[in-house]
């Protein structure tokens, strides 16, 4: 996350690699870093607090005592911002592990590699507008950003943060569909994957309910309806909804662990 997020920074303009900078306990991620981004990467979290002001936590919720643990001597309480990604870990849980630092809690996605991400994020009760609004800056500069309360945060894992990979999981299963029916692979994945983002776009733009949408394309005893009822028999809407909601729940146990 912490690389789709500085790419997506780096392309939209907003900053430029010497400004940026990552810390890693691996040198394979650290390159993998550099290559991707052109920006320095260290093995020291306290170089990084040395170096930056606004500070990402992007690393498993099981690492987080033990990275801001070490760091606790190493933050500038009037100038640090620190904001997690790390999932289901609570604001609360932050503020006691970095004492007095500024903290922003926010679940981005990873098409914002793209410029196309969807983030959401709550501030802590230290945080100013000023922290926000850098928030707001930095986050819709890689796509939509929506602060909300903190309570709203694990739906939001469960929905935007890993939906990317039930979308993925769809094109994959629309792009093997098109093959089953005699389309080359490599056209069936841009056809599967065009059509998903087309009709993202088309709510987007349109504001009309998706099942509007859904509607329109479905002429009487036509092609498109056989497909739909071959959908819901097979559960999918369901199917969906108990994926954000288990992905959902899952982020809220990790805040309680």
């Amino acid at each position: 996350m912490a690389t789709a997020l500085a790419r997506g920074f780096l392309q939209s303009g907003l900053v430029t690699s010497n400004r940026l900078i990552a810390s890693g306990t691996q040198s394979s991620t650290r390159t993998a870093f550099f290559e991707a981004t052109g920006a320095r990467a260290t093995d020291s979290n306290a170089e990084v607090l040395q170096f930056a002001d606004i500070v990402f936590l992007a690393v498993k919720p099981a690492q987080v005592a033990g990275v801001l643990g070490t760091l606790r001597s190493e933050w500038a309480i009037d100038r640090h911002l620190l904001i997690s990604v790390a999932g289901g870990i609570t604001l609360e849980r932050l503020q006691s592990q970095a004492p007095g630092v500024r903290v922003v809690r926010v679940m981005p996605n990873t098409p914002a590699v793209v410029g196309q991400g969807a983030s959401a994020y709550a501030l802590g009760s230290g945080a100013t507008e000023s922290d926000a609004a850098t928030t707001q800056q930095l986050l819709s500069s890689v796509g939509l950003a929506l602060q909300v309360p903190e309570t709203l945060l694990d739906a939001v894992t469960g929905l935007s943060g890993s939906g990317p990979a039930y979308a993925f999981v769809m094109i994959e299963a629309l792009a093997d569909g098109g093959v089953a029916a005699g389309l080359p692979r490599a056209l069936a994945q841009r056809l599967a994957a065009q059509t998903l983002l087309g009709a993202a776009q088309m709510v987007l733009t349109t504001g009309q309910h998706p099942g509007a949408l859904k509607d329109a394309v479905c002429s009487p005893g036509g092609t498109t309806i056989e497909g739909i009822h071959e959908l819901e028999r097979a559960g999918i809407r369901a199917a969906l909804m108990s994926a954000v909601r288990a992905s959902a729940e899952k982020s809220r146990r990790l805040g309680q662990a």
